[in-house]
């Protein structure tokens, strides 16, 4: 799935969660499909669909990881594309997931594309760190990652312009209304 051409860089395990350690200034996620199947997730995903309460202490790795990087003054954003109705995955995130991200110190945000026309945003998930590094999140169909690939020699300006296009046409979480 390589876009430059080249052979793909594919990242996993320590590798991968180097960037979310390791960013100086900023990280962004545009997040494009309704759907992710991420086996980590499964049981928890099946507990909010069984109508359990959430547990305690839910994502609290991640929450700390987050605050951690806002005390220090990095940035964590987000821009979560939905389309309404949303899907039971959407629905987990906005009631278990995204709460808490966004106490935390993430600044996540809901572009909804429901009754509107795509701006030109991509159907492709990635994450940019510091404005400088850009990391395509693969999905099959059904949600399930295919694989996190390194891109070399980004495009930066597209992925800037899809970065600020996104959060042009957003909402912040705590404003939006399922």
């Amino acid at each position: 799935m390589p876009v430059d051409g080249s052979s793909p860089v594919l990242l996993d395990g320590d590798e991968w969660q180097s960037y979310f350690r390791d960013f100086k200034r900023s990280a962004f996620r545009l997040e494009a499909h309704q759907i992710y199947t991420m086996p980590g997730e499964t049981a928890t995903v099946r507990a909010f669909l069984a109508g359990d309460e959430e547990p305690d202490a839910f994502n609290s790795d991640w929450h700390k990881l987050i605050s951690d990087h806002a005390a220090a003054g990095r940035t964590m954003t987000r821009a979560k594309l939905v389309r309404r109705p949303l899907t039971d995955y959407s629905r987990y995130l906005f009631e278990w997931c995204i709460p808490g991200n966004v106490a935390a110190g993430e600044n996540y945000q809901i572009v909804d594309l429901t009754d509107k026309e795509n701006p030109g945003l991509p159907e492709q998930d990635f994450w940019m760190f510091d404005e400088t590094t850009v990391v395509h999140l693969n999905y099959r169909p059904d949600g399930t990652q295919v694989n996190r690939e390194l891109i070399q020699e980004p495009d930066l300006g597209k992925y800037l312009a899809w970065r600020d296009l996104a959060l042009e046409n957003a909402v912040p979480f705590s404003g939006y209304r399922t």
